[in-house]
């Protein structure tokens, strides 16, 4: 079986070398915990990983689930790994000890996250919701749901889901016409359906907590009108034990060309009778409590294409260094012994560009994390303030950037492998079609793009891009001094420099015509995407060069790995930003003035 872990020296680097992770350590949230606790969680998740989640990843792909008219049926190896991952306690890892948790680090549960998703993207979607739910819970659900529900959820006794979508509505929200009707018991009455829903039936935990999006009539139009409920799957008896069907019935299952072991599917909720939900928070605002997983859930995303890209490269990385072929140009004697492909320039290229796009997405979705935990840990409601919005305008890109450029690797990764690379006797198929769904999970990379131009880099007069500046800019002085990477200090700087600019002309030009000034967003995302990647690279390379002097053996090659990586993005990669600002400037409007019978 082709490794496809995350590699465990990287995770280390990225966590205590380049993030300083320890330094949580000194706060009064994570003082029960030191460096040997954060190794031991990560160690768990390794061997669990390897020995329950990876054995299975092919055939829960090949063998996925079916519906069979009552049940949903899932290959028992599935289960089987949830629950050693869930006896491991990793399901409550970053909740609070006051409900079970053991109050983690994010950035931690992340990292762990990544070794998970790398081995088993879709065993391990389960948890991946289920913790979602849970934070959404413990942050606006009122002291009886968190008892009833979100006690149960840290046990891994419950899972859970998200519920948005609709047949007829997509991603408009606008549109939903899931209905919540009051009823004098106090609960209210769920009516309609919803599409897409991962982990929406199943047999793998005791019951199932859906966080339903839905109008409560009389209510705001549109989005202003959307209230949020947790519906469960089985009714609650007073006294906690599992009740009564609460009549959310499975029209079907959807099949989709990656993901396949994630059961998704279309559900109708009070088709065969009542299905009770309990609104979270207040009436009408659900929306902004949704927005609380689905932001969760877009990094998360992230990380799974930045996990799906790693494991990609990792599986390619050894074919490369096993399989001989070929021989070098300049060998004239073709008697001689071929070479492993790894030697081959070409080879080494497309393996640069996989190790440029994960690792840099990698240490991008870890500092996201350790942002959070930042604002679990101050409490100074100004740096609160200025770290949201360095997490709002992160997240966007966070979600996507992966979710393009991971994919890119992916392809390849089957490049390296060549014809074996489309064949199943090799993981790296597989994992191009799960990677290929990450641009359409939780919005696709136009809806994004859509907000990090529309939303995040205007809001507050642009005090998000401001924040994102001052970051980056701090990290150019740094390597500006670095008789290694000052060359790279001053490239970073005046692509940050020029997307400056084009985002000032696009804010400008939203005055004239906003649908011109936002017809490439998706376009300004990569290329602001492309600006922050670098700077990750940067800040890998400051760590890499501060601790090179003093390394030898293995630790001295992977250090010399993080160099070239930088070196690789900052000539082959970062200079793609001056083109896409050049097109961007131009407010080129072909895409937007093509009828729609010329195309």
């Amino acid at each position: 079986m082709s490794d496809t872990s995350i590699s465990r020296r990287d995770l280390a680097f990225l966590l205590y070398e380049v993030l300083d992770v320890e330094g949580l350590i000194e706060t009064d949230r994570y003082s029960d915990h030191d460096r040997t606790v954060f190794d031991a969680v990560l160690d768990t998740a390794d061997t669990i990983a390897r020995d329950q989640f990876a054995p299975h990843a092919a055939l829960v792909d090949e063998d996925e689930p079916y519906f069979d008219g009552t049940d949903v049926h899932i290959i028992p190896e599935v289960k089987t790994a949830l629950d050693t991952y869930i006896a491991a306690g990793l399901m409550g890892a970053t909740f609070d000890t006051a409900i079970g948790g053991m109050q983690l680090p994010v950035v931690i549960g992340q990292a762990c996250q990544a070794i998970f998703s790398a081995a088993n993207i879709s065993t391990t979607a389960y948890p991946f919701l289920t913790i979602g739910a849970g934070n959404l819970l413990a942050t606006f659900g009122s002291e009886n749901q968190k008892e009833k529900f979100l006690g149960p959820m840290v046990e891994g006794r419950f899972f859970g889901t998200m519920c948005l979508s609709e047949p007829q509505a997509g991603s408009s929200l606008t549109d939903i016409t899931t209905r919540a009707e009051p009823t004098e018991a106090g609960q209210y009455r769920i009516a309609g359906s919803k599409m897409w829903i991962s982990g929406g039936d199943h047999s793998l935990s005791e019951n199932i907590m859906h966080m339903v999006l839905a109008k409560i009539p009389g209510g705001p139009a549109g989005v202003k009108g959307i209230s949020l409920f947790v519906v469960p799957k089985h009714r609650l008896n007073d006294d906690g034990s599992i009740g009564a069907s609460n009549n959310i019935a499975l029209a079907g299952l959807n099949h989709k060309m990656g993901y396949r072991g994630t059961v998704n599917t279309l559900l109708n909720f009070g088709e065969s009778g009542e299905t009770h939900g309990y609104l979270i928070g207040e009436a009408h605002k659900g929306l902004s409590y949704m927005f609380h997983m689905m932001n969760e859930a877009r990094i998360g995303v992230g990380l799974g294409s930045v996990a799906l890209g790693y494991a990609g490269y990792s599986a390619s990385l050894a074919y490369a260094k096993e399989r001989p072929q070929g021989r070098h140009p300049d060998t004239k004697n073709s008697d001689s012994r071929p070479v492993a492909i790894v030697e081959h320039a070409d080879v080494k290229r497309l393996l640069l560009s996989q190790k440029v796009a994960v690792e840099g997405g990698l240490a991008l979705v870890l500092y996201c994390a350790q942002l959070v935990d930042a604002h679990k840990t101050t409490s100074s409601r100004d740096e609160q303030k200025r770290l949201t919005r360095l997490l709002d305008i992160l997240t966007p890109i966070a979600k996507s950037w992966p979710s393009e450029f991971c994919l890119e690797a992916n392809k390849n990764a089957i490049q390296v492998l060549g014809g074996y690379g489309y064949t199943r006797d090799y993981p790296v198929e597989r994992l191009y079609r799960d990677n290929r769904l990450n641009a359409i999970h939780e919005g696709t990379h136009g809806i994004h793009g859509l907000d990090l131009l529309g939303r995040k880099v205007v809001m507050d007069d642009g005090a998000a891009f401001s924040e994102l500046e001052a970051e980056m800019r701090t990290t150019i002085v740094d390597a500006a001094a670095d008789v290694l990477l000052h060359h790279h200090a001053a490239a970073l700087a005046t692509a940050l420099d020029r997307v400056k600019v084009v985002t000032q002309k696009l804010i400008a030009a939203r005055d004239d015509n906003i649908r011109q000034a936002l017809a490439d967003a998706t376009l300004y995302l990569d290329t602001l995407g492309h600006v922050v990647i670098a700077w990750m690279w940067l800040k890998q390379a400051l760590a890499a060069a501060k601790a090179t002097p003093e390394a030898s053996g293995d630790d001295a090659a992977f250090y010399a790995g993080k160099l070239s990586a930088c070196q690789f993005f900052f000539r082959r990669e970062l200079p793609k930003v001056h083109g896409n600002a050049e097109l961007l400037e131009s407010l080129d409007d072909t895409a937007l003035t093509v009828p729609v019978d010329a195309l």
